[in-house]
């Protein structure tokens, strides 16, 4: 199920996302935002990974002996 958001755009920014839609990068400018948050979605990832292996190298990481530990 998709739900329909409306965003407020200066005019600078909305010419440029529909201009890498014309130019065929984006089949919408739905699909432009879409892409902005799968690129984020993995920025978050990327940055937790990061953090997690700063507290590795510092000897704060934990150690697993099972899977189901991820959750704790």
């Amino acid at each position: 199920m998709r739900k329909i958001i409306n965003i407020s755009l200066p005019e600078e920014i909305d010419k440029k996302v529909e201009e890498e839609v014309e130019e065929g990068s984006f089949a919408s400018k739905s699909e432009f935002f879409r892409y902005l948050f799968r690129r984020w979605q993995e920025n978050k990832l990327l940055e937790e990974i990061e953090e997690s292996r700063r507290e590795i190298r510092e000897g704060k990481g934990k150690t697993l002996k099972d899977v189901n530990e991820l959750d704790n």
